[in-house]
């Protein structure tokens, strides 16, 4: 049982954090066209569904959301659709 509380606030904290990271990381980018803008629309999809499943209490697709939203961003990037702002 303490285990289970363990891995349960551990897995909140770890979501919370890249949820924050993540919601940062939007706000330091811009797309680039039409491209871009699907991608952010994604990136804020996952967002919003992350935090959906936050207050549900579903960790784990509460995780997997930010962590595609991460992607997405990191993605966006590497092919030059989202610019960092400088």
């Amino acid at each position: 049982m303490v285990l289970a509380l363990s891995l349960e606030g551990d897995l909140r904290a770890e979501t919370e954090k890249w949820l924050l990271k993540a919601e940062e990381a939007m706000e330091t980018v811009s797309a680039r066209g039409d491209e871009g803008d699907r991608f952010l629309a994604n990136v804020a999809a996952y967002l919003s569904d992350c935090r959906y499943f936050l207050e549900k209490g579903d960790l784990i697709r509460a995780f997997e959301a930010v962590i595609w939203a991460w992607a997405w961003i990191e993605i966006g990037e590497d092919v030059a659709i989202l610019i960092r702002k400088v």
